[in-house]
């Protein structure tokens, strides 16, 4: 099946449906606004199927490829939901302590490309959990729309506070050596919160993430590799004021905009996903991890 790029639809629909998928717009809003840019076939329904990410296209590594391990653990967040879950990827062969690295997926919960992001971090050397937080709810349901009504329902601050135990359970592993973060959309959020709440996170990557409170900059002591979309201005309207905050409390941090794209271009599952942006962006975030992590 031939991947769509986003240049396949008018920019007017993807900006529809990145408030689709951030919950500014319900279905029946998408449909009606898109149906102007409709052409032939290709109706406003058919264009949100086809926006709708295909998993299969983007597995980059097999489930049982023979040079990783891979298990779903579960750990415990008291303050939080109580029992949580998550997935865990290692190299087949360890020796001593690698870097661990906390990989937050996007409000969807952890879905398959996010289980992915997780073993292609094993296949780099590294020990990686992603946990789901939608685990109290029965996990990501396989749906992507029962996944964001779900997520949506959730509490924010029990949700903030289970994946922040998943740190904790990945810290504590006895494999794991220093500790990074790397987060997509609210999982770019999360990764910003992190930071300012764990003196002992070293590394922190958010991929187009909302920024954490200017006030919480002052506690951040992790080293912070920022990626953002060109054309996302809901997430990087607050960027300047965040660079600011970084600079005046002399954070360690380098940020990258990607020309020409939209929110979403790492995940390859879907049409926004760009692909030179986002190989190098990977290519800086292992380089990031490496640098920060191993030494």
């Amino acid at each position: 099946m031939e991947r769509k790029k986003a240049s396949d639809y008018p920019p007017e629909v993807m900006k529809l449906f990145d408030g689709y998928v951030h919950g500014a717009l319900n279905r029946r809003e998408f449909l009606d606004r898109a149906a102007k840019y409709a052409v032939g076939a290709f109706t406003a329904a058919a264009m949100l199927e086809s926006l709708k990410p295909n998993f299969a296209l983007a597995q980059q590594v097999a489930k049982d490829d023979p040079r990783i391990r891979t298990q779903y653990l579960e750990y415990d967040s008291p303050n939080g939901s109580g029992r949580m879950r998550g997935y865990y990827a290692a190299p087949a062969s360890i020796k001593g302590k690698l870097p661990a690295v906390l990989v937050i997926h996007e409000n969807r919960g952890l879905n398959p490309y996010i289980e992915d992001v997780v073993r292609r971090l094993a296949t780099a050397n590294f020990v990686a959990f992603g946990p789901d937080a939608l685990a109290p709810v029965g996990g990501y349901p396989g749906d992507e729309d029962a996944a964001r009504k779900l997520f949506a329902a959730q509490d924010a601050k029990k949700r903030e506070e289970d994946l922040y135990q998943g740190a904790q359970f990945l810290k504590q592993r006895p494999e794991a050596g220093k500790l990074g973060a790397v987060g997509f959309c609210f999982g770019g959020l999360i990764c910003n919160l992190l930071a300012t709440r764990m003196p002992d996170l070293v590394a922190s990557v958010p991929y187009y993430g909302r920024q954490a409170p200017a006030a919480e900059v002052p506690k951040i002591k992790a080293s912070l590799l920022i990626h953002y979309a060109s054309d996302d201005e809901n997430v990087s309207k607050g960027w300047p004021a965040y660079e600011e905050a970084l600079k005046a409390n002399k954070v360690r941090y380098t940020a990258h905009i990607y020309p020409n794209t939209l929110h979403g271009f790492h995940n390859d599952t879907t049409p926004r996903y760009d692909e030179a942006a986002a190989k190098l962006s990977w290519q800086r975030t292992l380089e990031f991890f490496n640098q920060q992590l191993r030494s």
